[in-house]
């Protein structure tokens, strides 16, 4: 069968390619290596518990904000559930012996600080003004059409054009001098992967903005968010293929892509090839080196990926609300530099203190409490890693040597060891533990070099030095987290973008809010307490 469009991986930004196309008609067939649908988007079960290893938090979804009309756009509006995350702390700072609760709302989160750090009013102001100007200047780029807009383009981005390749430490350091002020607005480095000195300021600024009005977690867990999205897909009478691990592009004389060959042998032809995958893996291992310009070879070599990770899967028996958890994300560090500490996690040699120097926990049966069975709560525990620590395991697959087994065990035991003294007893009350390693991420993910975030967000790396969405081998476009944005929301919007590019249209086309669709929110207090 000839296909008009075939995607390569079901992650976010191709299930977003794939609706959009079929909605208007083109025949699709999505293409996933995985057992299981949404890259890192999937849920899956462990003894009975359910884990995302990919969504802890989305923003901007109130009536009226963006990820709310994007949703409604894409026609899944009706078929998502999303939990409000604690408004008084969605995000939960433990620096050193330091505690600070992050509120939803700009005004809130502005005063919060001001009340802790009242010598700091005027920086803080100044940088919170900045953060949100540059960042809906960033999002105002795309949505400039004609002439009067690209005319008065250089006046409407002056705050993009002045910070615009800064790092994130120096635009902090210019407005605010406390250093416990300056971890607080740094934490959410954790989002891109990098530490502020190679943060990239924009990209900083498009994160923060999209928290600041409060963290919400999917009902079901990330799967729900993909079981929309294929539900759509399938009432367009688009197909969708599991198992299936693409081993090539096929090209014909003009080295144009007109088809893709699986593992398997079976060959399968489209006008337009998607890949959802990162731009090393569908260049140099499905398209191949030979068949590329010099110019893009060379700019594959020399791209960096993002930092890989640790990712502890937990069940307890515990009251840890008792404990003092509840909705809010916690990002664990240490009472220094954030750039050493940082340099400390990429540490090749990572057993080689007693603990990990920072961690990010989340509690999922407190952010979906449909999801609790009354006496077991789920934990995602993460730490960033350096991906040279496992490079003597690569190139195991399926079957793990012994030394990997053990080596997985004692890291096992040292991220269980940091946690328990965030949260003490709680490695007495374990009842099921897994631990994701940058292979689990390679084998699953099929992400390179086990990379969290796609190629790496440095200011070399962004956008006009970003891959692109259109590729040099005609009919082969790509989408997700190393192309437009990273994030569950950043890769959706790729994938729109790409399929605007392949109909001829702009992306705000194909999103527009849908008459009828409408997201549900729900709210969980226990007393006149937040969960």
């Amino acid at each position: 069968m000839q296909y008009d469009t075939i995607v390569i991986g079901s992650g976010a930004g191709g299930l977003a390619s794939a609706l959009c196309l079929a909605r208007e008609g083109h025949k699709v067939l999505v293409l996933e290596q995985h057992y299981l649908l949404g890259g890192w988007c999937h849920s899956f079960s462990l003894h009975g518990s359910r884990f995302t290893p990919g969504i802890h938090y989305i923003g901007l979804l109130a009536e009226g904000e963006s990820s709310n009309d994007l949703y409604r756009g894409l026609g899944i509006a009706n078929d998502l559930t999303f939990v409000r995350m604690n408004p008084q702390g969605y995000e939960h700072c433990w620096i050193g012996d330091e505690r600070f609760d992050i509120p939803a709302g700009f005004d809130n989160f502005k005063n919060a600080l001001i009340e802790r750090f009242p010598h700091e009013k005027k920086g803080i102001i100044r940088y919170l003004n900045t953060v949100r100007d540059v960042s809906r200047e960033l999002q105002l780029i795309p949505k400039m059409n004609g002439f009067w807009d690209k005319v008065t383009i250089p006046w409407r981005t002056r705050h993009l054009g002045k910070y615009g390749l800064f790092s994130l430490k120096r635009v902090i350091n210019w407005h605010v001098k406390d250093p416990l002020l300056q971890k607080i607005l740094n934490v959410q480095c954790g989002d891109h992967g990098l530490p502020p000195k190679k943060a990239s300021f924009p990209l900083h600024a498009a994160v923060m903005e999209h928290y600041l009005s409060g963290g919400y977690y999917p009902e079901g867990g990330g799967a729900s968010i993909v079981n929309a999205m294929v539900k759509s897909i399938e009432s367009y009478d688009g197909k969708i293929r599991t198992k299936e691990r693409v081993k090539k592009i096929l090209l014909d004389d003009k080295k144009s892509a007109i088809g893709v060959e699986l593992s398997s042998g079976e060959k399968i032809y489209a006008k337009n090839i998607i890949s959802n995958a990162d731009p090393k893996k569908i260049y140099h291992d499905l398209v191949g080196k030979e068949h590329l310009s010099e110019k893009l070879n060379a700019k594959l070599d020399a791209s960096e990926y993002s930092c890989t990770s640790l990712m502890l899967f937990l069940t307890v028996n515990m009251d840890v609300q008792a404990a003092g958890i509840d909705s809010g994300n916690i990002w664990i560090m240490p009472n220094r530099d954030m750039d050493d500490v940082y340099k400390e996690m990429m540490s090749s040699d990572i057993l080689s203190q007693e603990y990990f120097p920072g961690l990010f926990i989340s509690c999922t049966t407190l952010k979906d409490p449909a999801s609790y069975n009354g006496k077991e709560h789920t934990f995602e525990v993460i730490t960033y890693i350096n991906y040279e620590a496992f490079k003597e395991f690569e190139g195991e697959v399926k079957k793990r040597s012994k030394s990997y087994l053990e080596f997985k065990e004692k890291l096992m035991d040292k991220m269980i060891n940091t946690l328990n003294r965030a949260i003490p007893n709680i490695k007495e009350s374990i009842v099921h533990k897994e631990l994701g390693t940058p292979l689990t991420n390679e084998y699953f993910i099929n992400a390179t070099q086990g990379s969290v975030y796609g190629t790496q967000k440095s200011l070399d790396q962004i956008g006009p030095n970003a891959f692109r969405a259109v590729s040099e081998v005609k009919n082969l476009y790509l989408c997700g987290a190393s192309i437009l944005a990273h994030g569950v929301t950043g890769a959706t919007y790729s994938g729109v973008d790409t399929a605007a590019r392949i109909l001829g249209c702009r992306q705000e086309d194909l999103i527009k809010p849908i008459e009828g669709q409408k997201l549900k929110i729900i709210d969980i207090k226990k007393g006149q307490q937040y969960v």
